[in-house]
């Protein structure tokens, strides 16, 4: 029983629940799923869906933060990504061209992961603490995002590319499914081989690991173009919902939410382990939070009160100091013999 109580993903599973539960008292029907015209409707389904670009950067920002590190940059990344790819999208004859919107999202993709290799040779090359780094790109992609759109929002009218976002695939949304894909296939890289362990060793002692042959160098600037990567494809799906790309709100505060869900699925910020399933239960979390925000019908002016106030109540839940403070007592110390039968104890000793 003690073991499951300190497990680290305890807290998130039940926090979860709980919101789960909180809106079933609201809406008896938030947990039915529903199937129409092929394609599965419900809450939870939409949970997921909207869910899906924090669960991408979530990931990405997991393998950063393992390393010791930190992105700040990935919102901006965000709006870049969808920002490039609405523009190119924007320019064909033909914006149904499956070839076109490939090729667009392909450049999107390239440039993504060209700038998270930036964000890496400022690190680890160059020695850069990560946040002043991150913090760079975090200020200077916002106005390349504006840059690339002109300051307008870029609208497109494209199937294929709505798809990617916005469609279905096998009764499921299609970005659940980018997410199912890019979650197995950082799992296994990380978990399967020995790619997670060299992280964990990076971020636990990065010296100590180039000592023993550890390229922490490259797993430094890996795991920084992994994170844009990751970013970029979420922009995508961001971009894609809604056919258009905003230079300026895409993505807006999206890095916070994602550190946030690391921290609730149990990684710390120090570097060192992980969890990807973590992640994805505190991704869900905030999702789900939000969700139950807006059914609940908590007042607009207090959303990201009651949203800080959740997210703090599950981190002191996690901490085992702070548990211990508050569920255990401290055990009392025996009282000081009193002089008396200090005297009585070394005159019986004596005789």
């Amino acid at each position: 029983m003690r073991e499951l109580l300190r497990h680290r993903l305890l807290w998130p599973v039940v926090v979860l629940v709980l919101l789960l539960l909180l809106n079933v008292i609201y809406n008896n029907g938030f947990l039915s799923i529903q199937v129409k015209d092929g394609h599965l409707y419900g809450n939870l389904i939409d949970i997921l869906r909207f869910g899906a670009p924090l669960i991408l950067v979530a990931i990405g920002m997991t393998l950063v933060i393992a390393t010791g590190g930190i992105d700040l940059s990935v919102g901006s990344v965000v709006a870049i990504a969808g920002a490039m790819a609405c523009l190119r999208i924007s320019d064909l004859g033909d914006q149904g061209a499956v070839g076109g919107v490939l090729g667009a999202i392909g450049v999107a993709l390239v440039l993504c992961l060209v700038l998270g290799a930036a964000n890496g040779v400022l690190v680890a090359a160059i020695g850069v603490q990560p946040i002043v780094a991150t913090l760079i790109l975090m200020v200077a992609g916002r106005g390349l995002a504006q840059l690339i759109t002109d300051g307008q929002i870029i609208t497109v009218n494209s199937p294929p590319y709505k798809l990617f976002g916005g469609g279905y695939w096998l009764t499921l949304p299609f970005g659940i499914i980018v997410v199912a894909v890019v979650v197995v296939l950082t799992a296994l890289l990380t978990r399967r081989l020995a790619l997670g362990l060299l992280i964990e060793s990076v971020g636990g002692n990065a010296e100590a690991s180039r000592l023993v042959g550890i390229r922490s160098r490259g797993l430094t600037i890996m795991v920084y173009t992994f994170c844009a990567l990751c970013a970029g494809i979420a922009g995508l799906i961001i971009s894609s919902n809604v056919s258009s790309a905003d230079g300026n709100n895409a993505g807006l505060w999206i890095e916070l939410d994602a550190i946030l869900a690391v921290v609730i699925g149990g990684t710390s910020l120090m570097g060192g382990r992980f969890s990807l399933t973590g992640t994805v239960l505190g991704a869900l979390v905030i999702q789900t939070l939000t969700t139950t925000i807006y059914s609940i019908g908590v007042p607009p002016e207090t959303t990201l009160l009651f949203k800080a106030l959740v997210v703090t109540l599950v981190c002191l839940a996690q901490s085992p100091a702070f548990r211990a403070k508050v569920f255990h007592r401290r055990r009392r110390r025996p009282p000081a013999p009193a002089p008396s039968d200090e005297i009585d104890e070394k005159v019986s000793v004596a005789t």
